[in-house]
């Protein structure tokens, strides 16, 4: 494992090793226990898109694994004005030990990582999120216990979250559904992938059959950052994709209730559900744990 650009990238194995170590990172924390694994290493975090729960996870977890993380934005850097993104990645190579970047298209991260010496983070894409799953999955394993024949159903826009879900989640052993509008679906590659999972992958336009049993039920905002334009229409087109009462009536009993926040509350979820459900904040928190391996996966010795 050298870069965390995407989950399709990584093994069964490798995913289970990084929660394992996030379990044990978590548990140090808990009892305040040092762990200064990257201590003198310093994370340059590109930002393009503006975030609450990535910068200041990726930011604490540098501090208390003993690094320091330097925020970067467009206008910090010269990215931002037209530098190419290899004359970047080379220079920023060796300055630092790392790279988290937050930005829109799948292949500037993927060209960082090409062009560069050192370890690159997605921190986010419109394509992918992968360390927001992880977190998920350790979510789930602490509440759960195990992946083996669990069911996730993702209600809403086949976006970067349901494009991860289904690979994360299929990888460790899960059954996944994803709910959502023909037009709105997951990106076919990811579609492609899934097909060779068989009857553990369903994709519907029916809420209600794609809830049916499920142990985790997870959902996203309707319109991403950059579709802010494109509010209303999304409204309409996911009228009726929403997780409440009602979808929750047909999972499982004791199903979770997941969302990678910030949620719009009334819209892809009921302020009920997010109220009867402290598993969405314990999931955010894991966002810290979660990259916190991740880091030290890459840029540390275990």
């Amino acid at each position: 494992m050298k870069h965390l650009l995407k989950l399709s990238d990584l093994s069964e194995s490798e995913i289970i090793e990084i929660l394992n170590l996030a379990d044990q990172l978590k548990y140090e924390k808990k009892h305040n226990i040092p762990h200064e694994y990257l201590k003198g290493k310093s994370l340059g975090m590109i930002f393009q898109k503006s975030s609450t729960r990535t910068r200041v996870s990726f930011e604490t977890g540098m501090y208390q694994l003993g690094g320091q993380a330097l925020f970067l934005s467009n206008r910090d850097l010269q990215i931002g004005r037209g530098e190419p993104v290899e004359d970047t990645a080379k220079v920023l190579s060796r300055y630092l030990d790392g790279i988290m970047i937050r930005t829109f298209e799948q292949k500037e991260v993927e060209d960082l990582a090409k062009y560069g010496s050192i370890p690159i983070i997605n921190g986010l894409t419109d394509y992918a999120h992968p360390c927001q799953v992880l977190a998920d999955l350790m979510t789930i394993r602490e509440y759960k216990g195990e992946f083996d024949n669990l069911k996730l159903t993702f209600v809403g826009d086949g976006n970067n979250m349901a494009n991860s879900l289904i690979v994360g989640c299929l990888k460790v052993g899960m059954r996944v559904a994803i709910a959502c509008p023909k037009t709105h679906q997951p990106d076919s590659g990811v579609l492609q992938f899934a097909k060779a999972y068989g009857d553990k992958f369903l994709m519907t336009d029916d809420v209600l059959q794609a809830c049916k049993d499920a142990d985790v039920i997870y959902t996203d905002v309707w319109a991403s950052m950059g579709q802010e334009g494109e509010a209303e229409e999304r409204k309409k087109a996911f009228a009726g994709y929403q997780v409440n009462d009602k979808t929750l009536a047909v999972a499982k009993k004791d199903a979770m209730v997941l969302h990678c926040l910030p949620a719009h509350r009334g819209e892809e979820i009921t302020a009920q559900v997010i109220d009867n459900h402290p598993e969405i904040f314990d999931e955010a928190e894991n966002r810290l744990h979660a990259q916190k391996a991740v880091l030290v996966k890459l840029m540390g010795h275990k």
